[in-house]
């Protein structure tokens, strides 16, 4: 009976890890990329440049098509949490109920009204107004993940609520509580402009690889490229910015996070002693110390305090004072040591990601001066393959991030109030989770194989039949009309 649940608690955390990354590939590149063609589309109404006009209309596609994944994979993880995380609905179902509600009756409601108003209404209505409507699908989808994040933050830092004692369950009882939670101001602007630098780099590392097929649209795909760099460039400062704000909360509302991010199974540094940071390592969970670190002098003061100086608490020292805090209501047997080296890795997957993207958007804005010639560009093969590449380290950096944020809870669902195993669906069996888990991975398989099969084939046969101007038919009973 115990392996069984063990093995129950295991598959259902797969299954929502497996969930939550594959739909989290999919919706912040989405977000991202309505933001890459409201300003593309907006360029156009300024600049009365048809090339923009096509670039839109091109890079629609790409934004179309991960938009409707989105949803689908949205609706996956839904239904995986009513099947296998019931207990954990239960608890939180008072406290999600008017967030959820409000982001799908509100803010999908806006996003996908317009984006039906904006794709059916091309040279129909002015420009301006036009591009008004993409730009209310951009607000609508940044509205949705607010209101998902207000959730998730709940989650990370519980308030807003009461524990109603007879029926075990979270009992919200200030919902502007619940807005004003601190962690939903560091997680939101985090991932949204996480989203638009996603989108910024995908756009400018497939246009490199478009010119790297010598296409001959050079100048359509030059201009998405800087649109793309550009973009990426000010969303790097910008992550660089609240991550740095993310970092220090975390300090204080889950310090054994930050400790694994950190790589600090010991108390380090102290007053008017310097912190060094562990660049790599590996870590003995078993034993609950390092096995080896290459450490850097000053760096982990510098990054954790802004000082010269500081002190942070190790793993052993604050699982410890979790035990002495929580050992009444979870028992003295809950190990409270998240997974060390995935999350310091996945951390450094973050940091590493950061430092690629500032020096990929400025080369690459460097080698796509106006100055230089197409054939400048054309030349440099080696930095267009390495912005090719760059077009999947936002996936990459992004999945880094959830790992760190979803891992570091560790053992919590709710952090402090509801743990992993009293959240598992009680009447679920391991072969039903086994059998929902192939399913899920067969499907997303397939969801994420159309979704690179038409993106790949998009750019492939590149912006042609947008830039061929078309007779304008007098008479639409014409023979030529229905050809």
């Amino acid at each position: 009976m115990i392996d069984l649940a063990l093995s129950v608690v295991s598959l259902a955390r797969f299954q929502f890890a497996m969930t939550t990354i594959f739909h989290f590939f999919f919706v912040p590149f989405s977000i991202g990329m309505g933001l890459v063609v409201s300003i593309m589309e907006t360029l156009y109404v300024i600049k009365k440049d048809e090339v923009y006009k096509h670039m839109t209309k091109f890079w629609s596609k790409i934004f179309l098509l991960s938009f409707a994944v989105g949803v689908v994979t949205g609706i996956i993880q839904e239904f995986q949490f009513g099947m296998n995380w019931s207990a954990y609905s239960r608890f939180v179902g008072d406290i999600f109920g008017a967030p959820l509600a409000i982001e799908a009756l509100v803010a999908f409601f806006l996003e996908s009204t317009f984006l039906g108003f904006w794709m059916f209404s091309w040279d129909k209505v002015k420009p301006a107004l036009h591009v008004t409507f993409l730009w209310l699908v951009t607000i609508g989808s940044s509205l949705s993940a607010l209101w998902i994040l207000i959730a998730n933050s709940f989650m990370q830092n519980p308030s807003g609520f009461i524990l109603n004692k007879e029926t075990g369950r979270a009992q919200l009882v200030n919902f502007a509580d619940l807005i004003k939670n601190h962690q939903v101001w560091l997680e939101f602007p985090h991932v949204l402009i996480g989203a638009f630098l996603t989108a910024g780099f995908v756009v400018a590392g497939m246009s490199a690889m478009a010119l790297l097929r010598k296409t001959k649209n050079t100048d359509f795909f030059r201009k998405s490229m800087k649109v793309g760099l550009i973009l990426g460039l000010v969303t790097t400062f910008g992550m660089l910015f609240t991550g740095d704000r993310h970092s220090l909360f975390l300090q204080d509302d889950q310090p054994m996070k930050f400790a694994a991010t950190e790589g600090l199974y010991e108390n380090v540094g102290g007053k008017n002693k310097s912190e060094p940071w562990a660049v790599v390592g590996w870590y003995n969970e078993k034993e609950h110390k390092p096995d080896f670190e290459i450490n850097v002098p000053y760096v982990l003061s510098i990054l954790a305090h802004h000082s010269l100086t500081g002190e942070n608490k190790g793993a052993n020292e604050i699982s410890k004072e979790l035990h002495a805090k929580y050992d009444k209501k979870f028992g003295k047997d809950m190990n409270y040591y998240v997974p060390f080296n995935a999350i310091f890795y996945a951390f450094r997957v973050m940091a590493v990601s950061a430092g690629a993207f500032l020096m990929v958007a400025v080369v690459g804005l460097w080698f796509n001066r106006k100055k230089h010639s197409d054939d400048f560009l054309m030349n440099q093969k080696w930095w267009l393959w390495i912005m090719s590449i760059v077009t999947f380290l936002p996936f990459a950096a992004n999945t880094g991030g959830w790992l760190v944020t979803e891992l570091g809870r560790y053992p919590w669902v709710v952090y402090g109030y509801l743990t992993i195993a009293d959240a598992v669906s009680p009447n679920v069996s391991a072969g039903s989770m086994l059998f929902s888990n192939i399913v899920y991975f067969l499907t997303f398989c397939t969801l994420g194989g159309v979704m690179v099969y038409y993106s790949a084939r998009v750019l492939r046969e590149g912006p042609d039949d947008l830039m061929q101007t078309k007779a304008v038919i007098k008479d639409p009973f014409a023979e030529e009309a229905f050809n």
